[in-house]
C-alpha cells in the first residue's frame, strides 16, 4: 500500500486535477467522459465543500471531491462523494482508499448526517455505505445509489445531488 500525503486542493492544482480526473476515468464503461467538468462546475457555483489531492513523489496522482447533497425532508447536512481519481498507474495502490477515509473524517468533523453516492457498492462497502434504493433521486440508477450514515441513526426521503451533476435535462452524469 502507497501512502500519499493528502492535502486541500490548490489553485495550482486545478490543471492537473483535470488531466488526472480525465486519465482515472478514460475508457471507464461507467463513466460520462466529463467528470473532470463535474468538478469545476461544482467549484464555479462555490458547491466544492472539499477537494483533497494525493500527492506521491511530487506529483498529484489522485483528487476526491465532496459537494452538498438535499434530502427531501430538509435535514442536513449531507454530503455526495464524487468524483474520486487515481491515475491508472497508481489505481491498486490504496490511494483511492485513503482519499476516502481522510474525505469522510473531514465530513464527520463538518458535522454531516451522511454522506451519498452512486457507484459499485462492492468497492464502497467497505468504507460503510449500503445500498439505498429508497433513498435514490428518481434520475438515479437505485441498484447503485448508497448512502452512509454519519451523524444520525436515520434518513427519510429521496436525496439530490447538487445541480451540477446533471445534464440539462436532468440525465446522470456518470461518475
Amino acid at each position: 500500500m502507497t501512502d500519499a500525503e493528502l492535502r486541500i486542493e490548490s489553485p495550482s492544482d486545478l490543471e492537473s486535477i483535470s488531466s488526472v480526473t480525465e486519465l482515472a476515468f478514460r475508457d471507464r464503461p461507467y463513466a460520462g467522459g466529463d467528470e473532470q467538468d463535474v468538478i469545476d462546475r461544482l467549484r464555479a457555483s462555490g458547491a466544492l465543500t472539499l477537494s483533497l489531492v494525493a500527492i506521491l513523489e511530487g506529483e498529484l496522482v489522485g483528487q476526491i471531491t465532496f459537494s452538498p447533497a438535499t434530502l427531501s425532508d430538509g435535514t442536513g447536512p449531507w454530503f455526495a462523494l464524487g468524483p474520486v481519481s487515481v491515475l491508472p498507474e497508481h489505481q491498486g495502490e490504496g490511494i483511492g482508499s485513503q482519499l476516502i477515509n481522510q474525505g469522510l473524517s473531514t465530513m464527520e468533523e463538518l458535522g454531516a448526517l451522511g454522506c451519498i453516492l452512486t457507484g459499485n457498492p462492492v468497492y464502497y462497502c467497505r468504507f460503510g455505505f449500503e445500498v439505498s434504493p429508497d433513498h435514490a433521486p428518481e434520475n438515479e440508477p437505485a441498484e447503485y445509489f448508497q448512502l452512509k450514515l454519519i451523524g444520525t441513526e436515520k434518513a427519510e426521503g429521496t436525496f439530490c445531488f447538487h445541480p451540477a451533476f446533471y445534464d440539462d435535462d436532468q440525465t446522470r452524469r456518470k461518475i
